[in-house]
């Protein structure tokens, strides 16, 4: 994750086939041999189309991702959301730290105390404890944890 602080992007930065991406995408991606192909067919492009342009919206950040989200609890593990309270000057460098952990689903800058949000994705419930032991030993910080306590699912989904 380069930049945890995001900028609205001008409105020439996404064409049309950038648009239909974002749009197309969010709602599934195909489970097929050559799943790019697939999707970039649907698209109007080819699958390597499909990739170069992906990775042109995450340099640009149109997205911070692009992969699929496993449900941790589900499949015997844990979600936890976390928090950090980093002074500013060490802001960058904290979160390259954080970043660092395999377990760190996303991260996000927020204008609040608790100034730096992720989210820690775990094999094993267990597993939430030790990452944010480990990331307090790291950082000489406090790793807030918000387990969850209810679910709420919202559908989010973002038009280009």
């Amino acid at each position: 994750m380069k930049n945890l602080r995001r900028h609205s992007l001008p409105p020439e930065a996404l064409d049309t086939a950038d648009r239909a991406i974002l749009n197309t995408l969010q709602e599934g991606f195909p489970l097929t041999p050559r799943p790019f192909d697939d999707a970039g067919a649907t698209l109007g492009l080819t699958g390597a189309q499909l990739i170069t342009r992906l990775q042109r919206l995450r340099e640009i950040g149109a997205i911070t991702r692009f992969g699929p989200f496993f449900d941790a609890e589900a499949m015997g593990g844990a979600f936890c959301l976390c928090a950090l309270s980093v002074p500013e000057p060490d802001f960058d460098r904290i979160a390259a730290l954080v970043n660092a952990h395999a377990e760190v689903a996303h991260n996000y800058a927020r204008d609040h105390a608790l100034n730096m949000w992720f989210v820690l994705a775990t094999p094993t419930p267990e597993g939430i404890a030790r990452t944010a032991h480990r990331i307090e030993a790291e950082t000489g910080l406090t790793v807030w944890q918000f387990p969850k306590l209810r679910e709420f699912f919202i559908g989010f989904r973002v038009t280009a």
